[in-house]
């Protein structure tokens, strides 16, 4: 917790200073009605009543007064609140080895279903954008709320060959960012420069004229937007996945990574062919990785399913510093009113 006006936390001090003089006068309201046999009628009264009951209210009252102070000082939170919009780009692998039969009825129709789940059960404020990845990367929705749309374009997926994970990131980053020139952040790609995360390094191209260079962020900071990548293989074509995750990184986007499929490697048969599909996950874990994300490994249809929800959860729950205050004057708003009530109904006074 932090607060914007911490000195204010002194007058806490005034707190055992209260308890003090409550306890003081306590002990000599009883010793006075001890003193005073013409009193004793009324000793009697405070002694046949409750111990505890009586020290209530001013608890209550006491705690009213430390809460205003705290508040006082404008106190701020890390609290989980739900999202009230954003941007998931969701990119799924079409490549030849997501034809297999392995799973029921096939893998593309597995990996269809559960990106269905995901869209049917965000909520309705967050945008989503597909783009879908084989030999190379294209966009087939741009970001909307719109979910028939969304279907539509899962519907229409279908396989092809190879599978450029980086790519599939630099096509993402792009709906995300379409302002920005990300092919000229490419390495080798006709790009010029790309900085490195962590390090800062900037690879030139002495064919293209001198570019600014990206000025990077924390990575995971950028919370309006998170790139979902589903894949069942391992990066064949196009740019580097990790130089990809870097470049995601250095712009605050997270990549969720799922790996659907066997990381030891299994011959996959499909319309009279077959290929050897391997589950690249050490690439997977280290591009969630770099840019403070997470990765899931599934080997069903349920499975996959299953991740997709729990990332609907937790893409659209985000720790957020939220200022207190007003819920701190509510609560002792609420103690003084619960004092004064109960002082009224028990002694017929306030305090």
């Amino acid at each position: 917790m932090t607060f914007v006006w911490i000195d204010i936390l002194w007058l806490l001090l005034a707190v055992p200073v209260l308890i003090g003089a409550y306890v003081f006068l306590q002990r000599r309201r009883k010793k006075v009605a001890m003193r005073f046999p013409h009193l004793a009628i009324i000793k009697q009264a405070i002694d046949g009543q409750s111990k505890i009951k009586r020290h209530i209210p001013p608890a209550l009252l006491l705690a009213s007064l430390t809460l205003l102070i705290v508040a006082i000082a404008r106190p701020s939170a890390i609290v989980t609140v739900a999202s009230q919009g954003g941007t998931i780009i969701m990119a799924i692998d079409v490549s030849a080895s997501m034809r297999a039969a392995d799973v029921s009825p096939d893998r593309i129709t597995a990996a269809q279903v559960a990106a269905k789940a995901l869209i049917n059960d965000r909520a309705h404020q967050i945008r989503i954008g597909i783009v879908k990845f084989s030999g190379s990367a294209f966009p087939v929705q741009s970001p909307t709320a719109d979910t028939v749309a969304l279907n539509a374009a899962i519907d229409n997926l279908r396989p092809q060959f190879n599978t450029a994970i980086g790519d599939a990131v630099y096509a993402s980053l792009q709906m995300i960012f379409p302002q920005m020139r990300l092919d000229s952040m490419i390495p080798g790609m006709g790009g010029n420069e790309f900085v490195s995360i962590g390090d800062s390094k900037t690879r030139s191209n002495a064919n293209q004229p001198a570019r600014p260079a990206l000025t990077p962020v924390p990575p995971g900071s950028y919370r309006s937007a998170a790139i979902i990548l589903m894949t069942d293989g391992k990066n064949t074509a196009g740019p580097d996945p990790i130089e990809a995750a870097r470049l995601a990184a250095n712009l605050g986007v997270r990549i969720f990574t799922i790996g659907f499929g066997s990381p030891t490697g299994q011959i996959l048969n499909y319309d009279g062919g077959s290929s050897n599909s391997v589950l690249d996950e050490d690439t997977l874990k280290r591009m969630a990785e770099i840019t403070k994300a997470q990765y899931f490994h599934a080997q069903s249809a349920q499975e996959l399913t299953k991740i997709y929800k729990q990332l609907t959860t937790t893409i659209q729950k985000e720790p957020q510093e939220t200022e207190i205050t007003v819920f701190l004057v509510a609560a002792a708003v609420a103690f003084c009113t619960l004092s004064s009530f109960l002082s009224m109904l028990w002694f017929y006074r306030i305090f």
